[in-house]
């Protein structure tokens, strides 16, 4: 994932906390907030020292940037959007397509996720 698509700096996490909305299941929580007029997504991810070491916490992230980046493929993620995704416990015991369901879930809940249209 390009750091374009990456929301990098602490300034940008505390106003998607501040002025964003929330949703969570299980494994995650995401706050996310609408941006007019942005060309692509923004998404950060953070993972709690309390979920291991820093191995463990890279892996989450790997993870996630790789449902992410999936979801993406498919043309399922609305663009105009800042969105932070935090990792739970449950979240360092899954496969990469646990991930993949558990986080289009929580998108769906946010309704960040386009809806194909039906004919």
């Amino acid at each position: 994932m390009r750091k374009a698509y990456r929301v990098k700096s602490e300034s940008d996490f505390q106003h998607v906390f501040d002025q964003g909305r929330s949703v969570a299941n299980r494994q995650f929580v995401i706050y996310w907030l609408k941006k007019a007029q942005q060309p692509h997504f923004r998404v950060g991810i953070s993972v709690s020292k309390r979920l291991g070491n820093a191995v463990t916490r890279n892996h989450v992230k790997r993870k996630i940037r790789q449902a992410i980046l999936e979801c993406d493929q498919q043309q399922r993620l609305i663009h105009e959007v800042d969105f932070i995704v935090i990792a739970r416990q449950p979240a360092v015991t899954m496969s990469v397509d646990e991930c993949k369901k558990s986080l289009l879930h929580v998108l769906n809940l946010a309704q960040l996720i386009i809806q194909p249209e039906r004919n």
